[in-house]
């Protein structure tokens, strides 16, 4: 017998060596034969082997892993309660933000639930950027073992609707994840959707994880953002201090500044969150929809299996002023008109009637008999509003404030308003009670360092989080410089806290303020054209370390100051534009580089 033969006879397994090895690993999961292969590989080193793998290995494979992208804290919400759920379920449960998971963990992962929304125009929330990036990429590793179910969140009047759930889902299953439920795709008012969903993959997940019995620890949950007893589902009634009027007379915007009184409901916030604020619709726009209708006030409709009166759920409970696609479709069917059905059929135009049109106006362009509670059925329901802070608590206590831009405009004579804009800086009077909650936004937030410089792009009511930084930053006595750009419509009328403004610039506190008005001369001129007059010193200033920050409207602003922004780091830095971008993309992961946009 050759010498290579006979070594290699007594490295293999003799016959009932291996029917026992096949014996033993026919249970083994993929990722618990993973390790056994590197525990039998140490044994062949001589090498001692610990047995905190395998308590590893037991704990990931009967952990439930909840994974949430949110930009907005929609998502995050959800994603906690989910977490809830299954804790009092006996499960043991590993909730995070995707920004604080590493991508190449997944492969230790055996049994995951993503819960996404989606942002601007099919893109994923800053925090689920890099796990979308990586799950996409050559990168990404077979996941044979996983099983999994998505939650897709978002907005059917965009055209790319729950696109990050969508993705995920396409991702892990190419990669050979096994769902344990289809993926649910959720419209604004997910509540009811997301918790039958919920619902459901909690008794699965114990079907595969084993039957558990009494609550079991959560291994990790969102920790960010104070603890408040007020939530969504839980507002706290407040009162409207102020609402004020602070564009000029002869301004093309009604554009308001909010005071709301806090009272000692002990609610806190940061700088870079938001408000949740719930409204009650015009109660002129609802006897209107109520007589076109030919319905009375009074009849009796269900809502979410609450019976109650028509005036009261369109008062509270239905939206009416904010038109889903999916209702230009159902009143095209039930109308059988002509010019509504050539619409419906039309995803984009659909998209566009709906943003400028109400209920009340579809219904009277074209009328039709329906049953009363199928119209209520066809309806979304009311969501809370979610602006910027444009304060810090650290300047106003047991307030907080917002800058809204009321939303008002024509259609065939008559004059429709923003449900909750018309709410805030019409209808409701000081001293009037308003429910709201805090929606804590950590994708923007303030550099830890007090040192750090700071570029804020932030036309109109974009400028409404800038005025929160400043003022944290001056009670916090910050030293780091303070870049601000702000654009409008004109000088005289637009100018949104001018004074406060200039004041700061005037104690040094705002280092540099640039304004672009665009109807001040013949040729507009917008925030993304002074970045690019200002190109050698932004760069200079990320250069050094400095934090951007972007606010304001997402369809134009937001990609147009971006392109500048590619432009200027490119130019400034000589890089080609996809070098530009990749730096752009670095800050980003950095979290020098963020967005609150809408």
């Amino acid at each position: 017998m050759l010498p290579d033969q006979q070594n290699l006879n007594q490295t293999m397994l003799d016959a009932n060596q291996l029917a026992s090895l096949q014996q033993t690993i026919g249970s083994y999961s993929p990722l618990q034969l993973a390790w056994a292969s590197g525990y039998l590989a140490a044994k062949a080193e001589g090498s001692s082997v610990a047995v905190l793998p395998t308590a590893s290995l037991t704990q990931a494979s009967t952990t439930l892993t909840i994974l949430f992208g949110s930009q907005t804290g929609n998502a995050k919400g959800v994603a906690k309660a989910l977490a809830e759920q299954a804790q009092a379920q006996g499960l043991t449960v590993d909730c995070k933000s995707m920004g604080e998971f590493k991508p190449k963990s997944i492969k230790n992962v055996t049994h995951l639930l993503i819960v996404a929304s989606t942002n601007g125009e099919g893109e994923a929330p800053d925090d689920a950027i890099a796990l979308h990036e990586f799950l996409a990429s050559k990168k990404a590793p077979k996941l044979d073992h996983l099983h999994y179910s998505v939650l897709a969140l978002g907005d059917t009047s965009y055209e790319f609707f729950c696109q990050t759930g969508k993705d995920f889902d396409e991702y892990l299953a190419k990669l050979g994840a096994k769902q344990i439920a289809p993926r649910v795709d959720c419209d604004v008012d997910y509540d009811d959707a997301a918790n039958d969903w919920s619902t459901e993959i909690i008794a699965k997940s114990k079907e595969m994880l084993g039957n558990v019995e009494g609550p079991a620890n959560v291994i990790a949950m969102p920790t960010a953002g104070a603890v408040s007893q007020y939530s969504k589902n839980n507002p706290y009634t407040a009162e409207l201090s102020i609402s004020q009027k602070i564009t000029g007379r002869d301004s093309k915007k009604d554009v308001r500044h909010i005071e709301i009184d806090l009272g000692e409901s002990g609610i806190t916030y940061q700088a870079g969150d938001a408000l949740g604020v719930w409204f009650n619709n015009d109660q002129a726009l609802v006897s209107e929809l109520i007589s076109a209708l030919g319905f009375s006030a009074n009849d009796s409709v269900e809502v979410s299996g609450n019976t109650l009166s028509l005036e009261a759920a369109l008062i509270s409970r239905l939206e009416i002023t904010q038109t889903a696609v999916n209702f230009i479709g159902f009143w095209a069917e039930q109308s059988g008109n002509e010019a509504l059905i050539k619409i419906a059929e039309d995803k984009n135009a659909a998209r566009e009637y709906a943003a400028n049109h109400q209920v009340i106006d579809v219904i009277k362009a074209a009328p039709a008999q329906v049953e009363l509670q199928v119209f209520v059925d066809a309806l979304r329901k009311i969501t809370p509003r979610l602006y910027s802070i444009a304060s810090s608590q650290a300047e106003v206590e047991e307030e907080v404030h917002l800058t809204v831009g009321l939303v008002e405009y024509t259609n065939n004579s008559h004059t429709r308003t923003g449900g909750a804009s018309g709410f805030l800086g019409k209808r409701l009077e000081e001293g009037g009670d308003v429910n709201v909650f805090i929606e804590h936004n950590d994708n923007f937030r303030l550099p830890a360092e007090k040192n750090t410089p700071v570029i804020m792009i932030g036309p109109g009511t974009g400028i409404a989080p800038f005025r929160a930084f400043l003022q944290d930053r001056e009670a916090n006595e910050a030293e780091g410089d303070n870049w601000l750009f702000f654009g409008d419509q004109t000088f005289t009328q637009d100018f949104l806290y001018q004074v406060e403004w200039q004041g700061y610039l005037k104690s040094g506190l705002l280092t540099r303020l640039d304004l672009a008005f665009s109807r001040d001369q013949a040729e507009k001129i917008y925030v993304q054209d002074r970045l690019r007059e200002k190109a050698k010193d932004v760069f200079e200033w990320l250069e050094r370390g400095a934090h951007l920050y972007v606010c304001g409207d997402m369809s134009r602003m937001a990609k147009d100051v971006e392109l500048a922004l590619t432009d200027i780091i490119a130019e400034q830095g000589n890089k080609t534009i996809e070098q530009a971008q990749q730096y752009l993309k670095d800050l980003r992961d950095a979290k020098r580089y963020q967005k609150d946009v809408y």
